[in-house]
């Protein structure tokens, strides 16, 4: 079962419509869902928040680090309150997505990914859920960073958050420790079906 929900980005009002931030995004998003609000706790140097359902406590985290250094607050929470890593999920933009997709997986390499790196190198494992928003990849390796720390196009940026939407239905199920219900849920995405050609005006 999920009880730490992390989601990654860079602090400071000049990211935070930038696509590297769709992690933080999502947790906004789920505050708002659970009503919890999300305050600075520097011991754990992030935006903290501390919910309970069905029983349960569950934490938000918005590290405040700046992406290279996301591990260091993931850590010092994950700790302190003795949340294992498979207890975690990190919500992290993904270059090899389409906006409005979402992949959740387990474990695995960190994929060049700064944020992803330094939680692999504080936790001493890989072994933690992941939750990958699509944010599309600009076709050259090279532009890749600007192109994250980037605000994306009106349409992308609805689909981006049109997939925010649909992945938080997968909330209860990580709860109750369902992930391939989660991972079902996450996965089953129906594309927008395209609008009809207009009739020619006579």
């Amino acid at each position: 079962m999920i009880r730490l929900f992390v989601g990654l980005g860079n602090p400071g009002p000049e990211y935070e419509a930038t696509r590297h931030n769709a992690g933080f995004w999502w947790i906004d998003a789920l505050a708002r869902e659970l009503k919890a609000t999300l305050t600075p706790e520097r011991s754990y140097h992030g935006l903290v928040a501390r919910t309970t359902v069905h029983g349960q406590t569950l934490w938000l985290l918005e590290p405040q680090t700046f992406m290279n250094l996301s591990g260091k607050s993931v850590a010092a929470l994950a700790r302190f309150f003795k949340i294992q890593p498979e207890e975690i999920l990190i919500v992290h933009d993904e270059l090899d997505v389409v906006p409005g997709q979402a992949k959740l997986k387990f474990g695995g390499s960190h994929a060049g990914h700064n944020g992803l790196r330094d939680i692999h190198a504080q936790l001493g494992t890989a072994d933690y859920w992941r939750l990958r928003l699509g944010i599309g990849h600009p076709g050259v390796k090279s532009e890749v960073i600007h192109w994250v720390l980037k605000k994306p196009a009106p349409d992308q940026r609805d689909a981006i958050h049109d997939g925010i939407a649909r992945t938080l239905k997968a909330v209860p199920a990580m709860l109750a420790g369902e992930m391939d219900k989660a991972t079902l849920i996450v996965h089953t995405h129906k594309p927008p079906r395209p609008k009809p050609p207009r009739p020619e005006s006579a």
